[in-house]
């Protein structure tokens, strides 16, 4: 995996670290290729249930790499990573900022962490563009329709505070903790089985919009293969023994 994006396993938690702080871990092709590649990691491994997201150095990411884009244009593994994302839950760990295609990538994630005094937006109609990232999907699912909007067309950012009154940041951290408690948020959400708990983030993304009725035949598919994993067998069993379970995942 290429130097720009660093992996650590923690347990059934991989932690994720863009790695380019002398740029403020602007978005190029390496990095959009590393994220992809530990994404699918996280993904593909049995043995991960959850993982976390953050930027090394002073800030979670500054967006794309401007200078990259001119030379070679968008990298479509980040496009495609921001269109498709993941099976498995993610958090995002912010410290600093998170702006334009930095905050898209933290939208893209299930859960936001952010630490005290950071600063999250898409500032991107001040300089003639808009946020293609996904951000003007997601943002308004996320937070008030008027912030949302305001956001977009002052291209104002907001603090981490007023994120956490939005709903958009769940929990916030102290300036530098924002991993720590990030990690402890992915390891809390790890001790349950992972087949449900991937279901489980599957089924509310998908249900934005739907009615009840398409929300009933969606959710049928999805019931065979946890009420009859391994993992569904291996819960009550604990329980009744009262033991910690030993999730295979299968």
């Amino acid at each position: 995996m290429a130097d720009e994006v660093l992996t650590e396993r923690r347990g059934r938690v991989l932690l994720i670290t863009l790695n380019r702080p002398d740029a403020r871990n602007a978005i190029n092709h390496e990095l959009a290729d590393g994220l992809v590649a530990a994404v699918d990691d996280l993904d593909g491994d049995d043995g991960l249930t959850a993982g976390v997201l953050t930027g090394a150095g002073k800030g979670f990411c500054s967006g794309m790499d401007l200078k990259a884009f001119a030379e070679r244009g968008a990298p479509k593994a980040v496009t495609a990573f921001l269109q498709n994302g993941w099976a498995k839950p993610l958090v995002a760990a912010v410290e600093g900022f998170a702006m334009a295609g930095g905050l898209e990538l933290a939208l893209t994630c299930d859960l936001l962490v952010a630490a005290k005094g950071a600063r999250l937006g898409i500032p991107e109609a001040g300089v003639g563009l808009f946020a293609a990232g996904g951000g003007l999907l997601r943002l308004p699912r996320r937070v008030p329709y008027g912030v949302a909007m305001e956001m977009a067309l002052t291209a104002d950012p907001i603090t981490a505070e007023q994120a956490f009154d939005h709903g958009l940041v769940t929990r916030l951290a102290e300036p530098g903790q924002a991993v720590d408690v990030a990690l402890a948020l992915a390891e809390r959400i790890a001790r349950n089985a992972p087949l449900a708990v991937a279901a489980s983030k599957r089924l509310i993304r998908a249900s934005l919009g739907c009615t009840e009725e398409e929300f009933w035949a969606m959710q049928l598919p999805h019931i065979p293969g946890v009420f009859e994993s391994d993992d569904a067998r291996e819960g009550p069993r604990a329980f009744a023994e009262k033991r910690a379970p030993v999730w295979s995942g299968r």
